[in-house]
């Protein structure tokens, strides 16, 4: 009789289980919630570190021209290994801290995918605040530190002005609706080809403000023209692949949170721990 109460006391589940219209619900937001903050800041953290070494998708300067396409597929990589490893992470606690039910194995793994899942939308949305207050410490650093650009004048295109008016014989004043007209010349100039009239309008812009012969500024427009042409394409370039890595690394996480909070509701169901440190002689039993 002993023996028999011993046995029942060791098949005792360890904590309860509830059932469908028990005392839990069917979402518990505690694990989601954490789960999601987890993967919230571990991403963060990557993404800064990445930003530290020189794979950011924001930079506090407002210029086009130093876009690499090269360095923002890097960059979309680094992307799809931080959406594996935090939206990972996130399902992973939400699945194993969850209370489980006592009901079909295929209904206890689809409702550990849907708190990963939910990890996930939650983690999206802290993700696009954290984003969202980055940019704007960008650019109020950048307005605090950089000259703000005359009005009407394409704040991107300041450079572009500065080399297309350079000359050693300076005017008596400033002339900020020339600057202002001329790049929003090479503004229209930027996607397709400018103007017969256009071109020859900042030829003659040109020849006023520096005093190049007409020639030697009709030169220096075509080369201000190529450049900026240039930089647009790839500026537009980097923002195919950026906008394409981003998708895919959200959708990837989407999955990846519904596969590790499955994985993390079989370890809590099974009591299995992972290990938290190196064991060589795990590793060669």
């Amino acid at each position: 009789m002993a023996s028999t109460i011993e046995v029942e006391v060791e098949q005792a589940p360890d904590g309860p289980v509830p059932t469908p219209g028990g005392p839990l619900s069917y979402l518990h937001w505690g694990p989601i919630i954490a789960g999601a903050v987890a993967a919230a800041a571990s991403s963060f953290v990557l993404i800064s570190f990445a930003a530290a070494i020189g794979l950011a998708l924001l930079w506090p300067s407002p210029t086009w021209r130093d876009t690499s396409v090269a360095l923002t597929a890097l960059t979309g990589l680094w992307l799809l290994l931080v959406a594996l490893g935090s939206f990972g992470l996130g399902g992973y606690i939400a699945g194993r801290v969850r209370s489980t039910w006592a009901t079909k194995p295929d209904e206890v793994e689809f409702r550990d995918g849907l708190h990963g899942l939910l990890v996930w939308a939650l983690a999206v949305v802290l993700g696009a605040v954290l984003s969202l207050m980055t940019a704007l410490s960008y650019a109020a650093l950048g307005s605090s530190t950089a000259q703000r650009a005359p009005q009407g004048e394409p704040a991107y295109l300041a450079y572009e002005v500065d080399r297309l008016f350079r000359s050693d014989r300076r005017p008596n004043a400033p002339d900020p609706e020339l600057r202002g007209e001329a790049g929003r010349v090479l503004m229209a100039g930027a996607g397709r080809e400018l103007a017969n009239d256009d071109r020859a309008y900042l030829v003659r812009l040109v020849t006023a403000r520096t005093g190049l012969e007409a020639a030697e500024a009709d030169r220096r427009v075509g080369e201000i023209l190529n450049e900026t042409r240039q930089a647009a394409r790839r500026a537009r370039a980097a923002s195919v692949v950026i906008g394409f890595m981003t998708a895919a690394s959200l959708a990837l996480g989407a999955a990846a949170a519904w596969f590790a909070a499955g994985v993390g509701g079989r370890h809590r169901d099974t009591a299995i721990s992972p290990p938290m440190r190196w064991s060589w002689r795990r590793r060669t039993a």
